[in-house]
């Protein structure tokens, strides 16, 4: 017994220890190591090798170290790429452990950590109608229903199986000077002729420019890791279980803020709603979600008074806070993720409308807008809305107003409330009688008056179409009483009617 226990220990230790010539500054086990809690990884499968004859040696792990952690004292499934092994590429035995992992995280309900770098599929492996007969995608990969969050870094150039696993994920991180894509640039440079560098084909700015199928851009592999961990931290283990609560944080934070002073009256100046945000949650609470994509709409997790909620909220910094083709996209990822995992959500609405463009129309940007306001009629998780500036046209409905599925619907006194905006307004309705009027401007002027006095939240007050009318100073109080108002019976949990929509990652 001693001598196989001894014979065993050194089969690991070999396999534990390869490091090949492309291996970059972390290792796929110092890489989990970053992850986990101290001393908490259980390898699982690192004997495994190539099942092609004479490869047993050259194959440690077959490229694929994966196993059980704790992240945060939470016990969580991780498999990462090792690029040591012919460049991490797939191998027959390498998809099979993928694909344990995977299944193991879904029917035991554990969180999934992915940290990728690889070539793809493997030759010879995948070779002929018999290889590649057994190594299509996995159904634990296809269904797996947001049963536990997936969570994954691109910690390298990524090809393949890593992209599969980044695009069906909930949350993905890619490093600077990294790539992700179907295929890389030497086998598309043979299929069409294209060429270009990896950054350029899959590079993070090119994903945060073009197809938003990262969350967030890290400068080296430890930030990366680290987002993975902070966004876990606003995660449930699973969907049976509700967000983890953190020791509420006291109100005194707000007692000396003016929320007046963020937001101007004028309503053709800009600001940035994000200082709106950081005064109305909990302090340092925030994480933004996809923030470089889709920038007329912010994004992100965050507490209240502890809990775990996200925001949609219009940014008017960006397109005066007018949302286009890819903010609907982003808004609809968002909400589906809140809703799978009973994460109420806060609407903070100031935009003019939609964007009216031939580009949208072009990127189908009807069906976007459905596309959002179904995945708000189907979510089930409490959803509280207020207008802080202004809420024109039918955004006014995408951003969860009146008849929208909201909890309440709250405004601040000096808010719009409108088809579409004053000057626009005026011009079709009124454009011609205007011009005719021996005073084009005062006439101007008088209809105006009449349109902003229409606007005004009092009109839908009056006829309980809106809940209420509040002082911006009293926000976050109001959120709050009907945050702690919506779980007195107990846990919030959505019917997760939206687990299964596919990820436009």
């Amino acid at each position: 017994m001693e001598r196989n226990t001894e014979k065993l220990r050194e089969k690991k230790r070999k396999a534990q220890e390869h490091r090949g010539k492309k291996q970059r500054s972390y290792s796929a086990r110092e890489r989990i190591e970053l992850l986990a809690d101290q001393g908490s990884f259980l390898e699982l499968g690192a004997l495994a090798h190539s099942s092609v004859s004479g490869m047993e040696e050259r194959t440690p792990a077959d490229g694929l170290v994966g196993g059980i952690i704790r992240v945060d004292g939470r016990e969580a499934v991780v498999q990462a790429m090792d690029i040591s092994v012919l460049s991490g590429t797939e191998g027959e035995v390498h998809l099979r452990k993928s694909e344990f992992f995977h299944s193991y995280a879904k029917k035991r309900k554990l969180p999934l950590f992915n940290l990728c770098e690889g070539g793809g599929l493997r030759m010879p492996d995948g070779m002929g109608s018999d290889g590649i007969s057994d190594k299509l995608f996995p159904s634990s990969l296809l269904d797996h229903g947001r049963e536990s969050p997936i969570m994954t870094a691109i910690l390298g150039e990524s090809y393949g199986g890593p992209t599969w696993m980044a695009v069906t994920s909930d949350f993905v991180t890619q490093v600077r000077g990294t790539s992700m894509a179907v295929a890389g640039p030497r086998m598309l440079e043979i299929a069409s002729g294209e060429e270009m560098s990896a950054e350029e084909l899959g590079g993070p700015d090119m994903h945060a420019v073009y197809t938003g199928q990262i969350d967030h851009i890290a400068e080296d592999e430890k930030e990366a890791i680290a987002a993975l961990r902070r966004f876990f931290s606003y995660m449930p283990s699973n969907a049976v279980e509700t967000p983890p609560q953190k020791p509420s944080i006291e109100d005194s934070y707000m007692e000396h803020c003016n929320l007046e002073e963020i937001v101007p009256s004028n309503l053709r100046r800009a600001y940035d709603m994000k200082l709106l945000i950081l005064r109305l949650f909990d302090k340092d609470s925030f994480m933004n979600f996809r923030s470089f994509y889709g920038k007329a709409l912010i994004t992100g997790l965050t507490r209240l008074k502890g809990r775990v909620i996200g925001v949609v909220a219009s940014q008017p910094l960006h397109m005066a806070g007018a949302s286009g083709p890819e903010e609907c996209d982003k808004a609809v990822d968002f909400i589906c993720l809140c809703d799978s995992y009973h994460i109420p959500l806060i609407f903070l609405h100031d935009t003019p409308g939609f964007r009216i463009s031939s580009r949208a129309e072009k990127m189908k940007m009807p069906a976007k807008i459905m596309n959002w306001n179904t995945a708000l009629a189907k979510s089930t998780i409490p959803k509280f809305s207020i207008i802080v500036r202004k809420s024109i046209g039918a955004a006014y409905g995408n951003m969860c107003g009146p008849g929208m599925g909201a909890d309440v619907v709250a405004a601040w006194p000096s808010a719009e409330i409108n088809f579409t905006g004053p000057e626009v307004g005026i011009n079709v309705v009124y454009g011609k009688h205007i011009r005719k009027a021996e005073r084009p401007e005062k006439e101007r002027s008088k209809y105006l008056e009449q349109w902003n006095f229409d606007s005004s939240p009092y009109k839908a007050a009056g006829k309980f179409l809106l809940e209420d009318i509040i002082e911006p100073n009293q926000t976050r109080s109001f959120l709050i009483r009907f945050l702690e108002s919506s779980g007195s019976s107990g846990e919030v949990k959505s019917k997760r009617r939206l687990a299964d929509w596919p990820m436009s990652h």
